[in-house]
């Protein structure tokens, strides 16, 4: 008799019951699988939970007779995931988990039966129908989970696992994440997380769920920026093939422009040019120093139309989001660099308005068409200041008299229409960074603002004036850019604020433009300029998309619409449409009984909110890296927040920002003035103001989470004064006799 003990029957793992399961002739079930691998007693026990967690991650899903089944195939039963809505408001959703060759199908969920929203990520277990050979109609059966928290991070390698570090600066601490849920990522690489339930003490588990690429690669920080904010950055198959199969436009019924010597200004660094601007004196002796000017836009709308791959993938983004090293682009390369980009010497289609102004830039008259233009030169803004200085080249000498001084002539007479209605003018400067070769930060400096840029954005302004007053003639439904002046609250504590300042606002004043830049005035070229300007700008409410029309405060227009960029902003497609609609300009208007546009407006305000806000993460999370090797250095600075647990300072030499915590100031108890924006030692008497001038040390650079902390730098007599009041100790008595109650306004703080 052999006594030799038994050995265990290994347990397979998820990759070889998937394996079994794909390669297997005829139907599997649980039955199979046990028999396949020799399962018995409490490893069939096993093997149920494993095969359930497998249907949660949406790798196996469930047919007729309870047969396990591949996701290269759709099973009658499987787990979805909400992936957003298109155009037409259909609930699309994708397979959990998609190993097919092929990309996955399209899947509309079907919302009937009073069953409740579903939002971006949430899991619902699905009865699916095949509507065509790549779609599907899915019936929720049930909601598993609503959409799980994604941790961004970056992978570090501990032998038996690892951990993320994340990269928001907000997270409360690391993840735990177990070799078998790594994905095989390397140390150091940025990777996307899922949180697991368990461990009530201790870092949580996490598990990776997409590797994103090494960190020290040049575009990583715009990566990161990318998954942390949701920006969509992946076409379908078929809106890239739509792109790319684009043919040029031909000149049918359009109209001929040719011959007009359009040109295009913008940035030096610009790969796609949307805008064309022509000037000549109007020839009608009734508009004495007035002017005829013509915008023209690239016809987007010829090649995206309501509710095509292409036009779902773009509402999706509502918008181009521009990083400092990249774009991410509302439509195809094809088509933004492409067939909507108006290069010099190629025929574009274009949707153009022909406008007419007065000697002192009010809008006389405007006439939308269709038609075929040829971009005569690529400038650049540097180049066309250039060139009204005086400095001419090759390409600005040629159209001097005939292009550019006639467009600086209509220029100036727009200026004496912006001062008439009094634009607010605000002075809050731009950063602009420069790459070396190897893609990092070489330089970080104030963005110039000349005059060729303020005559683009005149022209554009304009044209966006004549699109809505154009869309309410012809009683079309229009998108207009709203800007809501100021709330009652907000001018109540600007008005407090300025009062500190000895700058008079009279209370329960109607807010206005006017009103604004008489104060903005009182402050010029003085120390409080830089905080003036930040307060009333926080004072301002903030602009949106709406069809319903409120005017725009900030441009002192009763009506307004963007209609000057549909190449990277969905709202303006959408009142090209309308016009086209409108004007009836041929194929590609506004359709009957399209999506509202109420809904429509808020979700492209969402999408912009949230590509600025990517945008200002990463400009920070560079200036962070660039800004590194110097810590312990010391720059000017001004304060740019005040709160109750610190201020935050922004650099004069890079505009960067950070931290500077309360526990690092002399040590006191300080009150907090909400509406004065200070923070004031109790006893010491330190103040520390909104826009006050600092000196502030660098004193920690986090280059995986973007955030610097720094330190003032005291004069002399501030050390002396802070060293004697840390000798006497923490004063615990509270208020001494004769101080001054703390308003209910002001929050204390140590």
């Amino acid at each position: 008799m052999n006594d030799t003990p038994r050995k265990p029957v290994p347990f397979p793992t998820k990759k070889q019951i998937l394996d079994f399961i794909k390669d297997a002739p005829g139907q599997v079930g649980k039955r199979e699988i046990a028999r396949a691998f020799a399962l018995k007693g409490p490893a069939k026990i096993q093997l149920k939970k494993v095969l359930k967690e497998l249907e949660l991650d949406g790798k196996l899903g469930r047919g007729r007779q309870r047969s396990l089944a591949t996701p290269d195939t759709l099973p009658d039963v499987t787990v979805l995931e909400i992936t957003g809505i298109d155009t037409d408001g259909e609930l699309l959703a994708r397979p959990l988990s998609w190993q097919g060759k092929d990309q996955p199908p399209k899947i509309y969920v079907s919302q009937s039966g009073g069953r409740t929203a579903y939002g971006l990520r949430d899991r619902v277990l699905c009865r699916m129908r095949k509507i065509s050979a790549k779609e599907y109609e899915a019936q929720v059966i049930r909601q598993i989970s609503e959409a799980p928290s994604r941790v961004l991070g970056i992978y570090q390698d501990g032998g038996e696992g690892g951990r993320l570090i994340p990269t928001d600066r907000r997270a409360k601490s690391e993840f735990i994440i177990a070799r078998e849920n790594a994905m095989d990522a390397e140390s150091g690489e940025l990777v996307l997380c899922e949180p697991l339930p368990g461990r009530v003490f201790g870092l949580k588990p996490a598990k990776v769920v997409e590797r994103l690429g090494d960190t020290n690669q040049p575009k990583a920080v715009s990566l990161v920026c990318i998954h942390a904010h949701d920006i969509p950055t992946e076409f379908t198959e078929e809106a890239v093939a739509q792109a790319e199969n684009a043919k040029a436009v031909p000149l049918g019924k359009r109209v001929d422009l040719r011959n007009i010597p359009l040109v295009t200004i913008d940035g030096a660094d610009a790969r796609d040019f949307d805008d064309a601007v022509f000037a000549e004196p109007d020839n009608d002796p009734k508009n004495a120093g007035g002017w005829h000017i013509i915008v023209a836009i690239a016809d987007v709308s010829h090649y995206v139309r309501g509710g095509d791959d292409l036009d779902r993938c773009a509402y999706e983004r509502g918008n181009s989001v521009y990083f400092p090293d990249r774009v991410v682009p509302m439509l195809p390369e094809a088509l933004s660099n492409g067939w909507c980009s108006l290069v010099p010497h190629e025929d574009r289609g274009c949707v153009a308005v022909h406008m007419w102004i007065d000697a002192d830039g009010h809008l006389l008259g405007h006439k939308f068409v269709r038609g075929l233009m040829r971009s005569h030169a690529r400038f650049t803004y540097e180049q066309v200041q250039m060139a009204r200085d005086g400095q001419t080249d090759e390409t600005t000498a040629p159209l001097m008299e005939k292009v550019i001084n006639p467009l600086y002539g209509a220029f100036e007479s727009f200026l004496r229409y912006r001062e008439e209605r009094h634009v607010l003018e605000l002075d809050v400067p731009e950063r602009k960074m420069s790459f070396d070769e190897n893609g990092k930060v070489a330089s970080i400096d104030k963005r110039e603002r000349l005059d060729s840029h303020k005559l683009i954005e005149e022209f554009m302004i304009t044209a966006n004036v004549a699109a809505a007053e154009a869309l309410e003639a012809k009683r079309q439904p229009c998108m207009y850019r709203v800007h809501d002046a100021p709330g009652l609250d907000k001018m109540e504590a600007l008005r407090q604020f300025l009062g500190s300042l000895d700058i008079k606002l009279a209370k329960g004043q109607s807010p206005s433009p006017k009103i604004f830049n008489r104060i903005l005035k009182q402050v010029e070229d003085t120390d409080q300029n830089t905080m003036v300007n930040t307060v009333v700008l926080r004072s301002q409410s903030q602009a949106e998309y709406n069809p319903e029309n409120i005017g725009h405060f900030g441009l002192a227009l009763h009506r307004y619409a963007h209609f000057t960029s549909p190449i990277r902003r969905y709202s303006d497609l959408l009142v090209h449409r309308a016009l086209i609609r409108g004007y009836g300009l041929g194929e590609g208007g506004l359709e009957e009984g399209g999506r509202d546009f109420a809904d429509m407006g808020e979700h492209l305000s969402k999408t912009e909110r949230r590509a600025a806000a990517a945008e200002r993460d990463a400009m920070d999370r560079y200036t962070t890296l660039f800004l590194a090797d110097r810590v312990g250095a010391s720059f000017g600075a001004r304060i740019n927040g005040v709160t109750r647990f610190g201020l935050f300072v922004t650099l004069d030499e890079t505009g960067a920002d950070g931290l500077v915590p309360i526990r690092s100031l002399p040590q006191d108890y300080y009150d907090h003035d909400e509406q004065l924006h200070m923070l004031v030692g109790k006893r010491s008497g330190f103040t520390f103001r909104l826009g006050e001038r600092v000196e502030a040390k660098l004193v920690e650079a986090d280059t995986i989470t973007g955030g610097m902390v720094f330190q003032l730098v005291l004069s002399p007599e501030d050390v002396a004064k802070a060293a004697k009041l840390g000798r006497g100790g923490n004063d615990k008595r509270g208020p001494r006799k004769g101080h001054r109650k703390t308003p209910k306004h002001k929050r204390r703080s140590r």
